[in-house]
């Protein structure tokens, strides 16, 4: 029996048409769940799914804004007449904005608390309500490496980040007892068009390789197998976790 196999199961990925959730939606696909890439680009989820059909797997073409509760409803209506259930959820909606923190304006902080914890918390609900229904369910957040050390001038990703960990925790312990298990991945440094701008070619870039034991950047593919390994019976017993896709950074004291 392989226990990563997912035939005949549904999978959500919220900000699943670029950068680390894209390519977890394709991964997902490839170990063949059928799958839903949901974020607000249009042209951005007709690309994606054209890709998941490709890997002869069955999808729908939806958007959806983490922002509005009401469209994330609507996302899990839609998928659930479609396919009748949805067995695994992942979080990878995010922002970040690099900016002093005694310059962060009030609107920056919430406009990504909104979209990276907010966001998380209402899909979430929404979609683990029909899960603990069901007692079965997968649910993985985005983490960072900020949910653990602080990075010069991201306090408020940095801040949304560790509360997306903290959540985490929170709803592995309430909703274990009904069958649904939440983890999360921390990935390391991997550029992506979240944070290409702050990585490619800067100093701040050149002291996070610096700090990677490993000595390169993550590519978007070494964080697949993480996500399907929490999605598939493999993880039947892993619970609460916060699984590190990092290189070393972690691990790191000195390098040099």
């Amino acid at each position: 029996m392989n226990t990563f196999d997912l035939s005949g199961r549904c999978a959500v990925v919220i900000g699943g048409t670029r950068g680390l959730g894209k390519a977890i939606a394709l991964g997902l696909a490839r170990a063949k769940a059928d799958v839903v890439a949901a974020s607000r680009r249009e042209s951005e989820v007709e690309r994606t799914a054209a890709k998941i059909e490709a890997l002869g797997r069955r999808t729908m073409r939806l958007q959806v804004d983490v922002r509005s509760r009401a469209s994330l409803e609507k996302l899990h209506d839609d998928v659930l007449a479609h396919f009748g259930r949805v067995d695994i959820l992942v979080n990878s909606a995010g922002i970040t904005k690099r900016q002093p923190a005694i310059e962060c304006p009030e609107e920056t902080w919430a406009s990504i608390l909104d979209i990276n914890l907010m966001g998380t918390v209402r899909a979430c609900q929404i979609f683990g309500k029909d899960m603990l229904k069901r007692k079965s369910g997968a649910i993985i957040n985005m983490a960072s490496l900020a949910t653990f050390v602080a990075f010069r001038d991201v306090a408020a990703y940095g801040a949304s980040k560790a509360a997306v960990g903290a959540l985490t925790k929170s709803l592995a312990v309430e909703w274990a007892p009904m069958g649904v298990r939440v983890n999360a991945i921390a990935p390391g440094i991997f550029p992506t068009e979240l944070n290409e701008s702050l990585v490619r070619g800067t100093e701040r870039g050149r002291e996070l390789l610096q700090r990677t034991p490993m000595g390169r950047y993550g590519r978007a593919d070494e964080v697949v197998g993480a996500a399907v390994y929490l999605a598939s019976d493999a993880a039947s017993f892993v619970n609460g976790q916060i699984m590190v896709v990092d290189g070393g950074y972690l691990a790191s004291g000195v390098n040099c």
